[in-house]
């Protein structure tokens, strides 16, 4: 099923805490897309996007509609997206997207539970050879729909790779990173379902540690997840 297939079990990716977290973590990146696109879902894409995917977490509507119209207010925070790269234990590559109002505190902090849990913080690119940034998509599978043929018709817009989730009975559509506009708009042109559509880091490079070793991993994982400013923690650990 290709690479992104083979490590989708063994990565962990945006494992979103409580109900609550998940909603900041949305409302931030509600409150990115109108900086940068305006409130309209209509002409941001981005932000359309990110409406249905607060819908699919259960984001009650008039919980996005204030983030919405606070993200276009004075009062609004100038958040700023920061990533910050470094190695765990066992020599596991980690790399922590951010969006922050004070990137003095993220980087002191992310510092710290790098150090504390026997890692180390780097320098900003030093992870890019180890990890590829994709446009993601997640689409309901309806019964009828041939992955192949929606593969190679998919190609044309910046896909890279389809396939069918068995877990989640989901369609997921791997693209290129600059490919997310044109993926998203023939996507609902052509009437698809999208559950969900984001940005992801994807490892080139695993490294197969212990189960022993991999506990040691996931403590930075955690500490890093459970900090307000954190994103998305991506790993390149295989176990």
């Amino acid at each position: 099923m290709g690479r992104a297939f083979e490590f989708r079990k063994a990565r962990k990716m945006k494992r979103w805490g409580q109900m609550a977290k998940t909603f900041t973590r949305i409302g931030k990146d509600i409150a990115m897309a109108v900086k940068a696109g305006g409130t309209d879902p209509g002409s941001n894409s981005r932000l359309r996007a990110l409406i249905q995917n607060a819908k699919a977490a259960n984001m009650p509507k008039a919980t996005v509609d204030n983030a919405i119209k606070r993200a276009s207010s004075k009062d609004q925070e100038d958040y700023k997206e920061m990533v910050y790269e470094g190695y765990a234990q066992h020599g596991i590559a980690i790399l922590v997207e951010c969006t922050t109002d004070n990137t003095n505190r993220s980087v002191a902090n992310i510092r710290s539970y790098f150090s504390k849990c026997g890692g180390s913080l780097g320098t900003s690119g030093m992870l890019d050879f180890i990890f590829d940034r994709k446009s993601v998509f997640k689409i309901a599978n309806d019964g009828k729909t041939d992955i192949e043929e929606l593969e190679f018709e998919l190609i044309d817009f910046g896909a890279e790779e389809v396939f069918l989730d068995e877990e989640t009975n989901q369609i997921n559509i791997y693209g290129e990173f600059t490919a997310f506009g044109a993926l998203q708009k023939h996507l609902e042109e052509k009437g698809f379902e999208l559950l969900h559509s984001d940005f992801e880091r994807v490892p080139t490079d695993t490294k197969t540690i212990t189960d022993e070793q991999a506990a040691d991993v996931e403590k930075l994982i955690e500490k890093l997840e459970d900090d307000d400013d954190v994103q998305n923690v991506y790993h390149n650990m295989v176990n």
